[in-house]
């Protein structure tokens, strides 16, 4: 189960759960007896694992069945349990949820405690006018998602969204009903904790210990302590009475607090007091000669101990946590090229490199410390330093943000509002306003977080998207500025709301209002100088090329798909024939047009023709698919489709990562999925590592360099017009330096064949850089004269790497290039845990990769995605438990490379 942090006082209801359908005659018929007598339910869990788990149901992400499962959103599901309960002698027992979804009825024998109507928000009520001694009987009731939806859009009016759910008119996570990567499964469950929270004098409500560096170094922890008090409600007992440090058992009067902190040779207390008729304190803690915290790649991640107390020996309640210390802030101001969102952390700019991140399943309550922890490793192990939290999506575990804080991950974390207009009636403000509060407070105390936003694509969708505000004119309201009445669409949230409450409650972070965002008025809200940017196009109308035409200041979202492994493909998609645009493949291809999208992005780089190019059916109608978009082999174009991922991000963000410090960020979207399915991640819903996971731990590596076109000085001077760009004519060598550390050496560029043979050469002899730094080296002529570029490269090799590592530049395509199809040897030996593969080029070998998903669903390699001279070997091992035939991981359909996606297409 997923951590949750909860008081030592929390009694979980974890056993004894039935549930049962209160509309059965939705369900199919056969089910309808089954569910109104009721199935064995797990708690924390869903109903549509409980169905799936009593045998019921079919595995929601297998084939179709997604769309047979559709009416688990329409049923009014309630789940009971039976407890023994005995008074305890504490003051108060509340009933405590940390996770309902969403729209609940709480009851306790058969009495009403409360309803809720936020997924995202932990109730709790006083549960001592309800609770018996001995035998009691909780039930949680949930209304239908969909129909809830759907009632708040009748009574409130249309606001718009994506998607064909109106998941803006709940506080339901928007993914849960579906998105462009996303399963539909919006149905119900007990997602976290709930249970009886027993205690007397004064309980601890949140703490949020904020931090600041001063300039002579030394650390200042202000930990701001909100208490709740028990009040009256009972009798006071003797023991009440005689609480040693006077507090009585209704904690009305002064609470004695302490503050510990440890860790690093230091060891504090600070002793402060809540006083009577107070519910909040601030305790600081000071600490000379601060350890700081640093984000990966520039510095370590010390993490002081700090222990909370607060209340009478016989009372007292505790909150145990940890803080790093570091100064944090965000440069926005106007420059030559626009206005930068460059992050500044204890006053080093830092480059934000990492992706995105989404549920780690459509069903929340699955997502355990383990998938956290191999998901907090694919980030570590790609070299990523940044990971957005997206804000369709939930507000992740405690372990998920402290993973971050011990591993050195930035977090960006978005409140979770995203691509639709919110309505601003008292109800969705106050919930609303609710939510924030408490993830605010929860938040806070990580010193990973980094960016708070306040919404995904909203900004966007009200200045940009067709039909948006002709959706919100409402003629009863007064005219805006636009001359016309207008419903309120959320901008009060993040224009009004959430930056007052983070003044509030945590001043320390950078926030934004949306996410694109520009920062200068009356511009684009997705201009690429200023501010952050999402960059779509590329993946919905053009060549992975356009990333050149951008000058990205900081790129938070942008992203190529791709299907998952194979074994993970071919374990939810049984098309009798597989084929990309086979019936249960498209199930699992959520993105409009998603599988033409990937046919024709391939072209002219693996595939021939042009991106626009179009076919004409036999009734004369348009098809974007022409004749050598269909591979004849499945799995050719399944390695295709990969590939090109990984070339096209590795496109874009090697050309951002060439214009540091102009660009301060490239966050990927995404790095993980929450089924099985053809999408943007970089790792799939198994597990598996994709080759574009392999290329961003290359460029992402805090030293890296690139071979970039550039306009070589001649150019710019013959050719420059005022407010028009000159194409480049040249190449260069661009050498980045993302650590704290400075670098001295050589780099050696070549233009060599791809046999080998070396036709020139140019050596930098005194390349020099500081810390946090870039250099451009531009090359000379007589290296970028390609004879014959299709037979050609550049090799660019430092004298030391000390993490840099060699750069291969490609002037011509893999259709274009003269690439040896069968280029590589290898031999598989066994070897502890699995096997050693080597593989040895006898010519070049263009993005070698080896697919041991193929071979063994549960292995994984620790290498792919490599280029190989002539002459070189890569030696790979392979963590498996076992296969009858080893020598399968040398297989053509298993070892595959650019090269063997070469073909004789002319005779195609």
């Amino acid at each position: 189960m997923t951590t949750i942090t909860t008081p030592r006082t929390f009694s979980a209801l974890e056993s004894g759960w039935t549930l049962t359908a209160l509309n059965p005659e939705l369900a199919p018929e056969e089910l309808r007896e089954r569910l109104t007598a009721g199935i064995p339910a797990t708690v924390p869990g869903e109903a549509t694992i409980d169905l799936f788990h009593a045998g019921l149901i079919d595995d929601p992400f297998d084939g179709d069945n997604e769309t047979r499962q559709q009416w688990i959103g329409d049923i009014v599901w309630r789940f009971t349990c039976e407890f023994d309960w005995h008074d305890d002698g504490n003051a108060r027992h509340d009933l405590v949820a940390y996770g309902l979804d969403t729209v609940a009825y709480v009851a306790l024998n058969g009495i009403i405690v409360g309803e809720t109507r936020n997924f995202h928000r932990t109730y709790r009520w006083d549960a001592r006018p309800y609770l018996r001694d001995g035998a009691n009987r909780l039930s949680v009731t949930f209304l239908s998602p969909v129909a809830s939806s759907d009632d708040a859009e009748r009574r409130r009016g249309y606001y718009p969204h994506t998607e064909h759910h109106a998941f803006n008119q709940i506080r339901k996570p928007s993914y849960s009903f579906g998105w462009d990567w996303g399963i539909d499964v919006a149905n119900a469950g007990i997602w976290r904790p709930i249970g009886i929270d027993s205690w007397s004098g004064a309980r601890i409500a949140s703490v949020r210990p904020l931090v600041d560096v001063r300039p002579d170094g030394t650390g200042v922890l202000d930990v701001h302590v909100e208490v709740e008090r028990a009040g009256r409600g009972r009798v006071m007992t003797v023991a009440d009475a005689l609480d040693l440090n006077g507090v009585t058992g209704d904690g009305r009067g002064a609470l004695p607090a302490t503050v510990t902190v440890g860790g690093y040779d230091v060891n504090l207390e600070v002793a402060g007091v809540v006083e009577e008729g107070c519910d909040e304190a601030v305790l600081t803690v000071e600490i000379p000669e601060v350890r700081r915290w640093w984000p990966r790649g520039y510095g370590e991640q010390p993490l002081y101990d700090v222990h909370v107390a607060v209340g009478g020996i016989a009372t007292e309640a505790e909150w145990h946590g940890h803080v790093g210390f570091r100064t944090l802030a965000v440069d926005t101001r106007a420059d030559m090229t626009g206005r930068p969102f460059r992050i500044t952390v204890n006053d080093v700019p830092v480059h934000a490199r990492g992706y995105n991140w989404i549920p780690d399943s459509a069903f929340p309550s699955q997502v355990d410390d383990a998938r956290y922890r191999r998901g907090i490793a694919d980030l570590i192990e790609s070299n990523s330093n940044m990971v957005r939290v997206w804000g369709g999506g939930i507000y992740e575990a405690d372990e998920f943000y402290d993973m971050c804080d011990r591993e050195g991950i930035m977090v960006w974390q978005d409140f979770m509002l995203a691509c639709a207009a919110y309505p601003e009636d008292a109800e969705t403000k106050a919930e609303v306003e609710a939510e924030a509060r408490e993830q605010i407070a929860r938040l806070s105390s990580h010193v990973s977080l980094t960016v708070w936003n306040g919404s995904n694509e909203n900004y966007v969708a009200y200045s940009e998207w067709w039909g948006f505000k002709q959706a919100l004119r409402a003629d009863d309201l007064p005219a805006n500025e636009h001359g016309y009445g207008e419903k309120g669409w959320g901008d009060y949230y993040y224009s009004e709301l959430f930056p007052a409450l983070l003044a509030e409650l945590d001043p320390v972070h950078v926030y934004l209002p949306s996410s694109p965002m520009s920062f200068t008025q009356f511009t684009d809200a997705n201009k690429d100088v200023d501010g952050t940017m999402h960059i779509w196009d590329v993946w919905n109308r053009q060549d992975y090329r356009t990333y050149l035409d951008y000058t990205p200041r900081f790129a938070d979202e942008f992203g190529y798909q791709a299907p998952p492994a194979w074994s993970t493909l071919t374990s939810v998609v049984h098309d009798e024939k597989l084929d990309p645009f086979g019936a249960q493949m498209l199930v699992h291809q959520k993105a409009s047009g998603g599988n033409v999208k990937l046919a024709r992005g391939m072209r002219s780089h693996l595939t021939p023709g042009r991106f626009d190019d179009v076919s004409y059916n036999a009734d004369g109608t348009r098809d974007w698919l022409i004749p050598t978009d269909r591979w004849d082999d499945i799995e050719d174009w399944h390695w295709a489709c990969q590939l090109q991922q990984a070339q096209a991000i590795r496109f874009g963000v090697e050309h951002m990562r060439s214009l540091e410090p102009v660009n301060a960020g490239a966050l990927i979207w995404q790095i993980n999925d929450d089924w099985p399915v053809v999408s943007w991640a970089a790792v799939d819903y198994n597990g598996h590592r994709k080759p574009l996971w392999y290329a961003s731990r290359d460029f992402f590596a805090p030293r890296f360099a690139t071979i970039q076109p550039r306009v070589s000085a001649q150019a710019q001077a013959d050719l420059s017009w005022e407010g028009k760009k000159v194409k480049p004519d040249t190449l260069a060598l661009v050498v980045v330096n993302d650590t704290c550390s400075p670098w001295h050496g050589s780099w050696t560029v070549e233009r060599r064949t791809l046999a080998g043979e070396t036709l020139a050469s140019q050596t930098f002899d005194d390349v020099t850089l500081e810390a946090t730094s870039s250099v451009t080296l531009t090359l000379d002529a007589s290296v970028v004269a390609f004879r014959d570029a299709t037979d050609e490269i550049l090799v660019a090799t430092p004298a030391s790497g000390d993490g840099f590592a060699r750069v291969i530049h490609n002037p011509a395509e893999v259709i274009e290039q003269k690439l040896d199809r069968t280029p590589l040897t290898a031999t598989v030996e066994a070897t502890d845990g699995g096997y050693t593969l080597t593989v040895t080029a006898h010519a070049y070998a263009r993005d070698v990769f080896c697919m041991v998903d193929k071979v063994d669903a549960a292995a994984s390699i620790d290498g792919g995605l490599a280029t190989l001279l002539p002459g070189e070997t890569v030696v790979w091992h392979i963590a498996s438990d076992g296969v009858d035939d080893p020598q399968a991981f040398a297989a053509p359909n298993v070892l595959r490379s650019a090269n063997d996606l070469k073909r004789d297409w002319a005779a195609a």
